[in-house]
């Protein structure tokens, strides 16, 4: 069977991603699925787009909202967009969305299936049984308005569904992977993330087997008349209470409610860690290395932790807030997004894989020499706070072409005209 992988609570905002930014988010999610799976393969793709820890650190660093809901259709459609035109190379094709879109993942499926040889109809219907277990079998209190569905040319899958339960302003993710999918019951998630809501009916879970096939049982021995009646006998009746169904423990993750960026939210350790292997390793692994032009200390700051998605274990991934110190945030927390520091990532990336299509592999090994210096310097790494290293980003956010939903950063005031810009 396929496995659980945790589950984490998810604010629900609402809101659009601005076009400067959707663009960016295209470019960039394009390029590190394409490097995962140069490097790894597809399917360990599909591995990590069905991890819910993984799969908010790739939004993250893409500098959507660290900890919202908006990240799941942000990434799903800035994946769609991006690895369309390279689905033939790559064998990775994206179906689905939001709204509309999601009611689409059958044909589209169909149509892929036919290009490319798998058969479409067959997970169509995957599709379908996917959507209805998490919107019948698993009776949560979200409703369903999202369906992400990314498959490989070999036929493998994972899905990224979420609902909303509008009352509570909550929103949760589920993930499936194929691998190892043997039904659509008993215990078929990889993940199901979300808020608590105590004790749901989820008819799916392998403890359920019993109760579904006493159901049919009951359909076909008392009928529907017969069920209703005593369905309203056992409301009316409050003195028998079961116990709580004890769940096994699970890795969680706790997404707050608040926009900012604190402390608390983020792993300093391992933040340090970052910055270290950037300051210690950047010159050497980027500026000579890479020769990408315009590529300084800051964006080396920002590739320690893209390299880091793109190659870091699960373990690593439980503070998503720490991803954001890429390349910020939308809605400004915990900074404006450095633009000009978001288009060196892309440009140093995208040569990188240009490269290795070449054979030379050089620049692709220098990102995950990063992500090894990373984890190395963080057991005596010291650095800024969380605190301090915001307020320096926000107060040199102008220079790096700060910008958010409310505009461009402006310059700061009283600054000594001999201060040079400082470079990304």
């Amino acid at each position: 069977m396929s496995r659980r992988s945790g589950s984490a609570d998810l604010p629900l905002h609402g809101g659009r991603v601005p076009r400067w930014l959707a663009d960016r988010m295209t470019k960039l999610g394009a390029l590190m699925a394409e490097a995962i799976v140069r490097e790894y393969g597809r399917d360990e793709l599909l591995r990590r787009l069905a991890h819910p820890f993984w799969f908010q650190c790739f939004g993250a660093v893409m500098g959507m909202d660290w900890h919202s809901s908006g990240i799941t259709t942000s990434v799903i459609g800035a994946l769609k967009r991006g690895l369309a035109p390279m689905s033939g190379e790559l064998g990775i094709h994206v179906c689905g969305g939001r709204g509309k879109h999601s009611r689409a993942t059958p044909t589209e499926l169909v149509h892929i299936g036919e290009r490319v040889g798998f058969d479409g109809a067959a997970l169509a219907r995957a599709s379908r049984m996917v959507a209805k277990v998490d919107s019948a079998a698993v009776q949560d209190g979200f409703d369903l308005y999202l369906h992400g569905f990314v498959v490989s040319d070999d036929g493998r899958w994972v899905v990224i569904q979420q609902g909303m339960n509008g009352e509570r302003r909550q929103a949760r993710r589920y993930h499936w992977l194929s691998e190892g999918l043997q039904g659509f019951l008993d215990d078929p998630h990889a993940a199901v993330d979300g808020p608590g809501q105590g004790r749901i009916i989820n008819l799916a879970d392998r403890r359920a087997r019993d109760s579904r096939d006493a159901q049919l049982e009951l359909l076909h021995t008392l009928g529907p008349d017969r069920i209703l009646r005593e369905l309203q006998r056992i409301e009316g009746d409050r003195v028998h209470r079961e116990a709580p169904l004890q769940l096994g423990l699970l890795p969680h993750l706790m997404l707050p409610d608040h926009h900012d960026v604190r402390a608390s939210d983020v792993v300093t350790r391992r933040l340090h860690g970052n910055l270290a292997a950037a300051a210690e390793n950047g010159p050497k692994d980027f500026t000579e290395l890479l020769q990408v032009p315009g590529v300084g200390a800051r964006t080396v700051r920002a590739l320690a932790m893209v390299a880091e998605v793109l190659h870091g274990a699960p373990c690593r991934f439980t503070d998503p807030a720490r991803f954001s110190m890429a390349h910020g945030g939308k809605d400004r927390h915990p900074f404006p997004v450095p633009t000009r520091v978001y288009d060196h990532t892309i440009d140093v990336l995208k040569t990188a894989i240009t490269q290795s299509k070449l054979g030379n592999d050089e620049r692709m090994s220098a990102l995950r020499r990063l992500d090894e210096q990373s984890r190395r310097l963080e057991r005596d790494a010291r650095g800024p706070s969380v605190p301090e290293l915001i307020a320096e980003e926000r107060r040199l956010s102008h220079n790096y072409g700060g910008r958010s939903v409310f505009g461009w950063e402006p310059e700061p005031q009283a600054v000594p005209t001999s201060r040079k810009r400082a470079r990304p």
